[in-house]
């Protein structure tokens, strides 16, 4: 298992800089940020210098859209910084949440989306596409590589996936919806005629190292509601007809609305209605022991890759001992 860490590029961006840089040093693989940029600042300006400071280090969003840029834009972000550091970006990407809610605009579809992640790739190593109805190819790129990595909960999104991206995002480290959604991405590939091998699964959940669970929890509150906003859109288009898991849609029977002024950050007030064992389930608390054993049971599963969203109050700690003792254990 290989080991990302997610981060908001809150100002100053060499705070941001400087903590993947020290993830990298303890052993992470991968780099991950928000993207939404009127909460926070442009992060692909921001890849930049993290790819200059780091050597190995992958860098990408988690997760971007296909509607605040054009897909040439973001096809041509990543074929630069891929020109510049040598292939180590992947285009993490969604529907969207905050990053269309805030500007008054709602998440794309999954059509769009399916043919958005192929322009970008297609673009972004270099081959020609069809975009606007018209025949586009960036001439500059050379041995470009993009893997697109798509989040999805629901079972069309979760098609999707299977059938076209080069890995899967799954926003939670609920071990039985990790059995589902990978499981239902498995099969999809298999009846698209594509290898299910091949795709990278990941999992990204807050993570947080220590003994005070009450505490960790109001600290950690903040990812179901975040959760909370998807499983919302997956519940308005299925209902509790039994499609999704009650294991996703139970807890947001007491969800009065949401504020994106708050938005993955700990304290967050628009997620009281998240129960603890709701914390306990979506996210890794406790003593480095009970991050091994979670982290061990998702391997099982079929997880090849964590991201550990690092917003609370004892960041330093956390990554310390994933360095330390975590990720080596696993």
């Amino acid at each position: 298992m290989e080991f990302g860490v997610v981060l908001q590029t809150d100002p100053p961006a060499r705070d941001v800089v400087a903590g993947l840089v020290a993830a990298e040093d303890s052993g992470f693989r991968h780099g991950w940020t928000f993207d939404s940029c009127v909460l926070w600042q442009e992060p692909f300006v921001i890849y930049s210098q993290v790819l200059a400071a780091t050597k190995h280090l992958i860098v990408g969003p988690m997760v971007t859209n296909p509607s605040t840029r054009d897909w040439s834009v973001t096809a041509s972000l990543f074929a630069t910084l891929n020109d510049m550091f040598g292939n180590r970006t992947v285009c993490g990407i969604g529907r969207g949440d905050s990053a269309r809610r805030v500007i008054g605009q709602p998440p794309a579809s999954l059509a769009t989306l399916g043919s958005a992640m192929r322009v970008i790739k297609d673009l972004a190593e270099g081959r020609e596409v069809e975009h606007h109805g018209t025949p586009v190819r960036i001439p500059w790129v050379r041995d470009g590589k993009l893997e697109i990595w798509m989040a999805a909960y629901g079972p069309k999104a979760l098609r999707l996936v299977g059938e076209q991206a080069d890995g899967f995002i799954l926003q939670t480290a609920d071990p039985d919806i990790a059995r589902w959604t990978i499981g239902t991405v498995r099969e999809a590939a298999n009846a698209a005629g594509r290898d299910p091998d091949s795709i990278t699964m990941c999992v990204a959940a807050p993570a947080y190292v220590g003994t005070n669970l009450a505490h960790q929890r109001d600290q950690l509150r903040w990812f179901g509601g975040m959760v909370g906003n998807h499983v919302a859109d997956l519940v308005a288009r299925y209902g509790d007809s039994g499609v999704v898991p009650k294991a996703l849609t139970d807890y947001i029977t007491g969800r009065l609305g949401y504020d994106y002024s708050h938005h993955g950050r700990a304290g967050n007030p628009s997620t009281d209605f998240v129960p603890d064992a709701i914390v306990d389930r979506f996210c890794l608390l406790g003593p480095e022991s009970a991050h091994v054993d979670r982290l061990q049971e998702l391997k099982e599963i079929g997880v090849h890759n964590f991201a550990l969203y690092l917003m609370h109050d004892d960041k330093e700690k956390t990554l310390t001992a994933y360095g330390k003792n975590v990720i080596t254990h696993v």
